[in-house]
């Protein structure tokens, strides 16, 4: 195992894996509007001679597969190619410098994409077809919506293991946590601004209702095992009067074991108690997106890989629990077990900031290439 892992891994080319990274950067791919950047991304597989399927998600939109090995995969590396929407940031390219690269995606996630790219070049070089691991490739579309590309991914497909890309600083996170997406809506009754006290703002019930839900122990941010945030708010906009709709998002991460519906019926109750205290009060309160949390522990054969294959390179090796939401908690549900792992850190993406380091992006290489190399590719030990 020794000398494949070696043998692959001697195959990585860091200038390559930048100008890839930099090229995928440049190419503005949020969802919805993936086509580009996957355009790009398979004319370059397909110049080095892979045999790339586009698998149709939506008119002008798909995922990327690869697979290689003489038998099923046992392990596929899955990425997304689009980010959030460049709605603030400035209009400078992304750029390498001092050994940091900048630009949106940079760590969520084209990264983690050029990493296993770079990763599947590294394999075919390394090792003669029948030689190489049972391992595929899964770059897909809509990760910053509605994870549309891993739900038709996971059709017709249930890999044992996935590793995914999402930034965690190269941590193995075997514990995901879950997801809640909340809509709060006040309806009021417009007035003449200078006359507020004829209609009802609903901008201001839905303050008051904020205020309200804050106050209870589970939303206490650092104290609680619920993480929350306010993502939007916005109201009818119609010149000088008092608002008469008011409607506001919130993202809620529950830690694996939270329930769901336990958080819903509390988020409901306590919305409710506001008609204690305003005043012909119209609320609605629904829930979008759900998921939960999961936790693999860390006593199977995905984390003794990694634990071999990180003291192999001579890196560094611990765990950590992913904050966030990605399509991890899609592959759990659908029965695969999913690590999340990848360079880049949570910390500036989606922000005018992000940036990864070359020296990062290069090590997740290594590690895929790694632990795909480890695997048997003659028997079916690598579950």
């Amino acid at each position: 195992m020794h000398d494949r892992i070696e043998k692959a891994v001697r195959e990585i080319d860091p200038q390559r894996l930048l100008s890839l990274l930099v090229d995928m950067i440049d190419i503005y791919s949020p969802s919805g509007k993936e086509k580009d950047v996957q355009v790009y991304i398979e004319d370059w597989l397909k110049k080095e001679g892979f045999e790339v399927t586009r698998q149709e998600v939506e008119e002008d939109r798909f995922n990327l597969l690869l697979t290689m090995g003489p038998k099923d995969p046992q392990v596929y590396l899955v990425g997304h190619v689009d980010t959030v929407a460049d709605w603030d940031f400035d209009e400078e390219g992304p750029y390498e410098q001092g050994g940091i690269v900048r630009g949106l995606g940079s760590a969520d996630m084209k990264g983690g994409c050029a990493a296993m790219v770079e990763t599947w070049m590294a394999l075919a070089r390394a090792f003669e077809p029948a030689e190489r691991p049972p391992v595929g490739l899964a770059l897909v579309v809509g990760e910053e919506e509605s994870g549309d590309g891993s739900e038709v991914f996971l059709e017709n497909r249930r890999p044992p293991w996935v590793i995914i890309g999402e930034p965690t600083s190269l941590a193995a996170c075997y514990s995901h946590y879950g997801y809640l997406e909340a809509c709060l809506e006040t309806t009021g009754r417009k007035s003449h601004s200078s006359l507020p006290e004829l209609g009802h703002n609903a901008v201001e019930s839905m303050l008051k209702i904020l205020l309200h839900l804050g106050r209870h122990e589970l939303f206490q941010q650092g104290s609680s095992d619920l993480v929350y945030s306010i993502r939007e708010m916005s109201s009818s906009r119609a010149g000088f009067v008092v608002p008469d709709r008011c409607e506001t998002w919130i993202d809620l991460h529950l830690q694996p074991g939270m329930d769901l519906k336990k958080l819903k019926s509390l988020i409901r109750q306590r919305a409710m108690e506001a008609h204690d205290f305003i005043a012909d009060l119209n609320l609605e309160v629904g829930f979008e997106s759900s998921y939960p949390g999961y936790d693999l522990g860390s006593d199977h054969y995905m984390a003794g890989q990694l634990r071999f294959v990180y003291d192999y390179l001579g890196i560094p090796y611990y765990e950590n629990i992913f904050r966030s939401q990605s399509d991890g908690n899609l592959f759990y549900e659908a029965g695969s077990r999913p690590v999340i792992l990848g360079p880049g850190s949570l910390e500036t993406a989606h922000t005018p900031d992000e940036h990864t380091s070359l020296a990062e992006v290069t090590s997740a290489a290594r590690i895929y290439t790694a632990i795909c190399a480890s695997l048997d590719y003659d028997s079916s030990s690598n579950t």
